[in-house]
């Protein structure tokens, strides 16, 4: 300590037949550590700031598993709430090749973190000059109503010490339709100073075509959270990001990459964002580290994005955001 981001939220173990294999075809499964916060405190370590992550997780194989492979990465995992209870999350999945989509099953229910409390959290982290930035996502909220508490607290406790935060909508339909989750997640979105959202996200949440215009998208993002800088992510197309209170969007074209591991994706391009822009304060540069360290992810298998500064800032080389508007 201190550190330079804090990420709250579930991480699971994903389970994956090898090979694009159906689970009903193989006799083996590949395991490996996820969850959407985790990836973003693995990728911030890896690029070189200080990363804590914290959870609730179980103490058993399962549990001492995911704590020890993101301590591994650089992640410090001091502040997990660690319990005898309850379950390790887990998730399938089935990696398609056109046309077959690849298929995710949960298998999360009554997991530890489902049932955090406010007063798990630990108050002596959250204090002045422990961290800069709070980043936690729209998965915890679905998870369940304490878990809901507990996000809405920890937001309370990180504006309270006068920390940053960082919201990433991360609509999961598995757990919540987007009517449930834009309610679910309006008010954590509010006291933002981050928002990170979907293309897709914004389009399930507002009832609007992918080809609404982006100047009109972020005019309803702007109406709704004047007080966030908002960075939309476009898929093929790229990302876009607009400050607080001005009408400037600037956009950012994808890195081309031979994709592997489109699972962390969002995620890498979170952390790469971050990292610039806890660095420099400056949005479309941040844009741009956070497109290229999602390309990098995009070449990996797994969810973690295992990247490095180097590489990162050697793709970056001359590359820059521009004004859409």
């Amino acid at each position: 300590m201190p550190y330079d981001v804090v990420t709250f939220g579930e991480t699971m173990l994903r389970l994956t037949p090898p090979h694009q294999l159906r689970i009903e075809q193989s006799s083996q499964l590949e395991m490996h550590v996820g969850g959407s916060e985790s990836n973003v405190a693995v990728g911030i370590a890896r690029l070189g700031m200080r990363a804590a992550w914290l959870s609730r997780l179980t103490d058993n194989v399962l549990g001492r598993h995911i704590e020890q492979t993101l301590r591994g990465q650089g992640v410090d995992t001091r502040h997990i709430i660690w319990t005898q209870a309850d379950r390790v999350g887990l998730y399938f999945l089935e990696e398609g090749l056109p046309p077959r989509a690849s298929l995710v099953t949960y298998d999360r229910a009554n997991s530890a973190m489902s049932r955090i409390q406010p007063a798990d959290l630990p108050e002596a982290l959250f204090q002045p000059g422990i961290a800069r930035l709070l980043h936690l996502t729209g998965i915890t909220p679905a998870l369940s109503e304490t878990a809901a508490q507990t996000a809405r607290q920890a937001i309370t406790l990180a504006k309270n010490s006068n920390w940053l935060v960082s919201f990433d909508f991360n609509l999961r339909r598995l757990l919540w339709e987007p009517a449930q989750a834009l309610a679910g997640c309006r008010d954590l979105a509010a006291r933002a100073d981050l928002i990170f959202i979907s293309l897709a996200d914004v389009c399930a949440f507002y009832n609007l075509s992918s080809h609404t215009p982006l100047e009109q998208i972020f005019a309803i993002l702007r109406d709704q959270f004047p007080q966030a800088s908002v960075i939309i992510t476009l898929g093929a197309q790229g990302a876009a990001g607009s400050l607080p209170h001005n009408t400037l969007i600037y956009h950012q074209p994808v890195f081309p990459a031979d994709t592997r591991g489109r699972i962390g994706r969002g995620d890498a391009f979170v952390a790469g964002f971050l990292y610039h822009y806890l660095g420099n304060n400056d949005l479309p540069a941040a844009l741009t580290w956070g497109a290229a360290t999602a390309a990098f992810k995009s070449s990996l298998w797994g969810d973690m994005p295992l990247i490095s500064r180097d590489e990162v800032a050697k793709l970056v080389g001359g590359q820059s955001s521009s004004i859409l508007r």
